[in-house]
């Protein structure tokens, strides 16, 4: 006889809905994600790219949050990656970074917030 709790009955029921397909993503990584969008009954896919600034990791919950500037004010939107709203997520690059939350750039106004990049 099998008993399972109800932990490992959760484990195994979200496991059949994580994505397998996910680049390896990192803080301070540019990346673009591809935003499924339903507006009456069409279905598109609009692009947001920006640098991710926090990740936070629990399984399925496992959320980034992505920051972009626009037209000199500052945008941060939190994804959950193994939604399916999420299209596509592709790394345009990869940046230099020693710690884990950049909340820093948030202050940080023009050239002053860029970051050093890596080339693979």
């Amino acid at each position: 006889m099998i008993v399972f709790n109800n932990s490992q009955i959760m484990q195994n029921l979200q496991n059949q809905f994580l994505k397998t397909d996910l680049p390896r993503i990192r803080i301070g990584d540019n990346v673009r994600i591809g935003v499924k969008i339903i507006e009456g009954s069409k279905e598109r896919v609009q692009f947001y790219e920006g640098t991710i600034i926090s990740k936070k990791n629990n399984s399925i919950n496992t959320t980034i949050i992505v920051r972009k500037v626009l037209q000199g004010i500052g945008v941060e939107r939190t994804f959950l990656i193994h939604s399916p709203k999420i299209d596509s997520i592709n790394v345009l690059r990869s940046s230099k970074v020693r710690r884990s939350k950049l909340y820093y750039l948030r202050n940080l106004r023009g050239k002053a917030s860029r970051l050093k990049q890596i080339f693979n």
